[in-house]
């Protein structure tokens, strides 16, 4: 087998793991803290710490190498328009995912407190769900436009 098709695979796949992962993610995330229930947002958001670390951090790591071989592969420059676009969407997605690995173990400790205490979520939480939930839009359309970009790769 070509190796160039090993990289595709590997690159492509690691663009459904960055956009499921977080559109998973935001999903279980927003229908748990619907519930207002510390217990059910402490366990989800718990989860979502970990699913984040496993998938979308793997993820982040593999696309740059897997992309820049691939376009080496290719006989891609580094320098083409569509790649530079690309790499800017990657940096300013990095810029709203790192607060988020942040806020979504300071959501997890609130809740999981609120739950030991028997008490209701306090306002902080929801203030940094309200900053969480914000970040998530700009991050999510910038991936969506990686991918287009390495669909239609244009000439600008």
């Amino acid at each position: 087998m070509d190796w160039v098709y090993v990289l595709r695979f590997l690159h492509i796949l690691g663009a459904v793991v960055l956009l499921g992962t977080g559109a998973g993610i935001a999903f279980f995330m927003m229908m748990a803290v619907r519930t207002a229930e510390p217990k059910i947002i402490a366990h989800t958001a718990g989860v979502v710490v970990i699913a984040d670390w496993v998938f979308t951090a793997s993820a982040v790591v593999a696309q740059p190498i897997t992309g820049a071989l691939l376009a080496v592969a290719m006989g891609w420059q580094l320098s083409e328009p569509w790649i530079l676009a690309s790499l800017g969407l990657y940096i300013l997605v990095g810029f709203f995912w790192i607060p988020v690995v942040w806020m979504q173990r300071r959501l997890r400790d609130l809740a999981r407190e609120a739950y030991r205490n028997g008490a209701e979520l306090p306002q902080e939480f929801h203030r940094l769900y309200g900053i969480w939930f914000a970040f998530g839009f700009p991050a999510f359309f910038a991936v969506l436009a990686i991918i287009w970009l390495m669909i239609v790769r244009p000439s600008f």
